[in-house]
């Protein structure tokens, strides 16, 4: 089936934030550039964006950010929906929300967070209804809010400990990709490892790694790369080797002829051909 709707998934940047001691009082947010994007997908300034600040431990200030940052864009039909649970998932108010947006913006923070409390219920199941049938709905999300839109999430793991069978942790997330498996912050964090273990033990999967400042547009099994960093395409379908299945937790692994992409803004990718078509050299950055 072909998906109508957009995904927008970037890699997160603390450095728009309030910078305090405590990363926990750091918040992420979309460098402008991308930003813009997202409302020229979401059909310009006019669009009705709905914030979910759910991920973060800081719902009320992430939530006035982005009030803060759509509205720099001209944007004025802008609403936050602060789901902390289930319950708040069901209400009418919320429901309304997720059927009328032309926009759903999913922020950073712990994407565990977003699969607990949205995962399986009522709004949930309209976002995946209008991302397969409707052209011009967008869901876009940072950091932990591009993680969630997997179905095999990546919840955690240990950068430090990578290429250790473990070093990763898995959950459900909302599948609104199942292609795809997201890692975020991903040059800045040191997260090649996780991500290889993530793809070792899908190996059907693609795994992408976001870094800070950049994102993808998704549209009919294509993506085009957005901002100012670079994306890593983990590519297992060629692997010769892949013991995942065979080690103990702790042991480290091996995995020979993975394919790995290093793309930047303006080049593509076809997600079920797994080809490249990169921005000709001389072409103007946007």
């Amino acid at each position: 089936m072909m998906v109508k709707g957009t995904l927008i998934p970037i890699g997160g940047n603390e450095d728009k934030g309030d910078r305090k001691t405590h990363e926990q009082y750091t918040l992420e947010y979309i460098e402008e550039g991308i930003l813009s994007r997202v409302v020229k997908e979401s059909g310009g300034i006019d669009a009705k964006i709905i914030v979910i600040p759910t991920a973060s431990s800081i719902p009320v200030e992430v939530g006035e950010n982005y009030i803060d940052a759509f509205s720099k864009l001209g944007c004025t039909n802008i609403h936050v929906l602060d789901i902390r649970s289930k319950e708040d998932s069901e209400k009418e108010e919320s429901i309304n929300l997720i059927k009328t947006a032309d926009c759903i913006m999913f922020s950073g923070g712990n994407q565990s967070k977003i699969s607990d409390k949205i995962g399986g219920t009522t709004i949930h199941h309209i976002m995946i209804d209008r991302h397969n049938n409707e052209e011009g709905f967008v869901i876009a999300g940072t950091s932990a809010g591009a993680m969630a839109m997997a179905t095999e999430m990546i919840a955690g793991g240990s950068s430090t400990d990578a290429f250790i069978k473990g070093a990763v942790i898995m959950r459900e997330g909302l599948g609104l990709i199942p292609e795809l498996v997201f890692d975020t912050h991903f040059i800045q964090r040191g997260r090649f490892g996780r991500q290889s273990e993530a793809v070792a033990k899908f190996s059907n999967l693609l795994g992408i790694g976001l870094a800070e400042d950049t994102g993808l547009v998704i549209q009919n099994n294509e993506f085009e790369v957005i901002g100012s960093g670079m994306i890593i395409v983990f590519d297992p379908k060629t692997l010769t080797h892949n013991n995942e299945k065979l080690l103990s937790e702790g042991t480290p692994m091996t995995m020979a002829n993975l394919t790995v992409h290093v793309l930047s803004n303006g080049d593509r990718f076809n997600i079920e051909t797994r080809t490249v078509k990169v921005l000709p050299i001389d072409a103007p950055f946007v």
